[in-house]
């Protein structure tokens, strides 16, 4: 079967301009989405499932009157990326939001992490590679046209360790320092880098089922968020989280915040892998009568 082709709701007849989002079907991605397009933008969403991005496409075509276009790929492999350049040709994007990312599925100490050698290759690949490379392909037409803007979705967990969700603590610490590092590249051109790091927001990765003032949902966070950049290069994005991003930086010393938060972790592994148990010795219980 032949791979499949970028799906196109309009005709590549000279540049657009677009805003391109990763990650674009769930939680803050698909609200980025949603709320460039109110903005009229024209967008690009890559995601991993087509028939999830079709139907993100479709919504923001009859919400939004939009053109959409999308590309299907796993940003766990290293071989997408001429796909999406051939995808992006010809497009004037003026907007990029890197947020396509993975976290662990509960805290875990780094050695009993199932599939640990995959885990890592995975975790890497979709949280730095992505961002690296997603980067790459489009910041060379900002540069030329001295004009754009990249959002690189970090993570409150980047500015500080997180024991056992360290790899993907150090990984969004990653995505804030070449976010930083790169707008001091590019600012005098005319190219906007942030580096957002949002505190919990009620999403399917967080598992946050009721949004409180402190857990906004993606469409509350994302609004807030987009009214800080050109004016904060780093930014926990929403005034809520930037309370708590002063005062676990600020105001209590480091060790007390990663010792907190490894408390914290400790406590919801015990109580998934309890559960975990109960369900399996629930399940197998029909068999043995």
């Amino acid at each position: 079967m032949a791979p499949s082709q970028p799906r196109t709701r309009y005709r590549d007849h000279g540049p657009i301009r677009i805003s391109v989002v990763t990650g674009a079907t769930d939680g803050i991605g698909k609200s980025y989405a949603e709320e460039l397009a109110r903005r009229g933008f024209s967008m690009m969403l890559i995601s991993r499932s087509q028939e999830k991005l079709d139907d993100v496409a479709r919504s923001l075509e009859e919400q939004f009157h939009v053109q959409t276009k999308t590309i299907a790929v796993d940003f766990g492999r290293t071989d997408i990326y001429s796909k999406i350049e051939e995808g992006l040709a010809c497009l004037e994007i003026g907007v990029l939001v890197n947020n396509v990312g993975v976290s662990y599925p509960y805290p875990e100490y780094f050695l009993h992490i199932p599939d640990l050698d995959n885990f890592i290759t995975n975790m890497i690949n979709v949280n730095m590679t992505s961002v690296c490379q997603m980067t790459r392909l489009v910041l060379p037409r900002m540069a030329e046209r001295s004009k754009g803007v990249i959002l690189n979705i970090s993570s409150a967990s980047g500015m500080y360790p997180v024991p056992l969700l360290t790899v993907y603590s150090a990984t969004k610490a990653f995505v804030d320092f070449f976010s930083r590092g790169l707008q001091e590249e590019y600012r005098r051109q005319g190219i906007i880098i942030q580096s957002v790091l949002p505190f919990f927001v009620a999403t399917k990765m967080t598992r946050i089922r009721k949004p409180t003032l402190d857990k906004p949902t993606p469409e509350r966070y994302v609004a807030a968020e987009l009214s800080t950049v050109g004016l904060q290069s780093q930014t926990n994005g929403y005034f809520p989280h930037a309370v708590m991003g002063w005062v676990t930086t600020k105001l209590v010393p480091s060790n007390i915040v990663i010792f907190l938060g490894a408390r914290m972790n400790r406590l919801q592994r015990t109580g998934y892998l309890q559960r975990r148990k109960l369900r399996q010795q629930n399940g197998a219980g029909p068999k043995t009568e």
